[in-house]
């Protein structure tokens, strides 16, 4: 079985299923074009919503234009220059992403709640020039900034696009009554609501000259392996997965215009930038949530606005399926449900289509691959799989020696299309050792490709536990356990071993605190052969994850 084999199984599968190979991944020459165009075609829709106030698409056109030609007059930036964008999710988030994309910068999204030393290395390793950020988080920002390239900073506070009196109302209460902004100090700052202003005086252009291999982002990857590293995304990466995503979105006979989509997921993270971006091409209307762990913003967005379109994770459909509030909720409305960012559980995702009755279609992607590289389709959903690649997406399996290997054997996962990264910034070692000769992006994921075309990923290769010889995929044993009535959450990392070189040990919070380590192998042996049955079972709380909701293994394994 070789190469062309598989491609032409997945290629016949995707014509079975209606959803066009043929997509145009070069209709438009940026990413500015592409949001120029669907911020017209959409301009009397409602762009999106945080905290009760909502943009039009001609509004959210007119702002981002505002922003757009105060970068380019008065900024003293020019362009190519890194802007960082450090918000949570609210409605000037697009605005200034969308401007700073349109006056040619390049966007490097970082995390509010990065540590100083988070927030100086990426600065300085992007040599950002300029940083907008939310009052809420400013604090550590301007600790570290003598010590950055930064030259301007742009400060914004919660309803700044709010009008008055609920924009003076909201922005008192946070700083004054719920102490929601620490004291600091950036005497040079700008606010966002004036440079606004300052831009409605100049005529708004797009710079013509921008091509589709010039960088619009640098999305720094988690560091969960080690220190942050930017990865290079252009204009025609982006602008080939929108469009990619599109095409795999059109099996859900969605709308687009007009349908409303809840995203409490960080839109500085990948997953979640990715699927808004997407959502604002198609003309939906985008309720952003500020604070996702603040479960009743999430179930007071559904109740309020009935979404037809909702992407999660599983940490976050675990913890709503087991909340009261959300559980009374009227789900009538959600047609497409869609999770990625971690592996999904077969126990959390059927706790999900049993109370919504929408099932949860799983997808795969990375950073490094803008990051859609696979979907499950509308209508063919298989459980348990990441679907089938979006179209323009080639994929193969290696093995240790890097030979391709056949359907249903599992090896490394690799990638090939016009949405895999340029390279990691300011680091070309990393970059061949992620990208080979040909153009293949290694994942480090383990994955199969079953005979159908559908992917199945087994496992992180660096998360992968060996027991005598063994080799023993921390997914197979979470999902297992979660399928305990008394386990809330799990994770499975291997710790070191003189006998059998590793034996596995589960993190494990629980919902029946009354149950018992003892109890919990029992069940382990009743579902697994012998040498995957834990060692060792440690209780937890909760669980170390990333602000995504991603489970840090590599934090529980120093902890073991």
């Amino acid at each position: 079985m070789n190469q062309a084999d598989i491609n032409r199984v997945i290629a016949d599968r995707l014509a079975a299923l209606q959803i066009s190979t043929d997509v145009n991944t070069q209709a438009f020459p940026s990413i500015i074009a592409l949001f120029d165009d669907a911020l017209k075609r959409h301009a009397n829709a409602t762009a999106c919503s945080s905290l009760g106030h909502s943009l039009s698409y001609r509004e959210l056109d007119g702002l981002a234009g505002n922003f757009a030609a105060w970068l380019s007059h008065e900024s003293g930036l020019a362009i190519g220059d890194r802007v960082a964008v450090q918000m949570p999710n609210l409605i000037q988030y697009f605005v200034v992403v969308l401007g700073a994309l349109r006056a040619g910068m390049v966007v490097v999204n970082t995390n509010p709640l990065y540590t100083e030393r988070e927030i100086e290395h990426q600065f300085n390793d992007a040599g950002v020039k300029l940083l907008v950020v939310q009052a809420n988080v400013a604090q550590q920002a301007a600790a570290v900034l003598p010590r950055t390239s930064v030259e301007k900073i742009v400060i914004t506070e919660l309803a700044d696009l709010h009008p008055q009196p609920k924009r003076f109302l909201v922005n008192f209460i946070a700083k004054h009554i719920k102490k929601l902004v620490p004291p600091f100090s950036i005497p040079s700052a700008l606010k966002l609501r004036d440079v606004l202003s300052a831009g409605r005086k100049y005529p708004v252009g797009s710079p013509t000259h921008v091509q589709a291999e010039d960088l619009a982002m640098l999305q720094y990857t988690g560091g969960t392996t080690g220190v942050a590293k930017g990865a290079m995304l252009s204009h025609g990466n982006l602008v080939a997965n929108v469009l990619q995503a599109d095409a795999l979105f059109g099996s859900y006979k969605l709308k687009g215009h007009g349908d409303t989509f809840v995203q409490p997921l960080p839109v500085y993270h990948i997953y979640a930038f990715t699927a808004s971006m997407y959502a604002l091409y198609v003309g939906a209307h985008t309720v952003l949530i500020p604070n996702p762990r603040d479960l009743q913003s999430v179930v007071d967005a559904f109740k309020t606005y009935r979404p037809r379109l909702f992407f999660g994770l599983n940490t976050l459909f675990v913890a709503l399926t087991n909340n009261a509030n959300f559980r009374s909720l009227d789900f009538s409305d959600l047609q497409v449900t869609f999770s990625g960012g971690m592996a999904l559980t077969k126990d959390a995702a059927n706790a999900w289509e049993q109370l919504t009755q929408c099932p949860v279609s799983e997808g795969y992607g990375l950073t490094e691959t803008s990051p859609v590289a696979t979907g499950n389709p509308g209508g063919a959903q298989q459980l348990g799989t990441i679907g089938l690649p979006v179209p323009k997406t080639e994929v193969r399996v290696v093995d240790a020696d890097n030979q391709p290997q056949g359907f249903d054997e599992p090896g490394e996962l690799c990638i090939r299309g016009p949405q895999v990264m340029q390279g990691y910034w300011q680091r070309p070692e990393a970059t061949a050792e992620a990208i080979d000769t040909e153009g293949w992006f290694l994942t480090g994921d383990v994955a199969v490709i079953q005979r159908d075309g559908y992917l199945r990923i087994v496992d992180r290769k660096k998360d992968m536990i060996v027991v005598s010889g063994f080799n023993v995929y921390p997914n197979e044993l979470e999902d297992v356990l979660s399928k305990h009535p008394g386990v809330l959450e799990c994770a499975a990392v291997g710790i070191p071993d003189s006998k059998s070189g590793e034996v596995i040990k589960m993190f494990v919070v629980l919902k029946d605190t009354m149950l018992t380590e003892a109890a919990l192998k029992d069940f382990c042996k009743t579902q697994l052969t012998g040498y995957k049955v834990p060692k060792h079972i440690e209780f937890r709380d909760e669980l170390p994850k990333t602000n995504v909701g991603k489970v840090l293994r590599r934090e529980l394994r120093e902890s073991a």
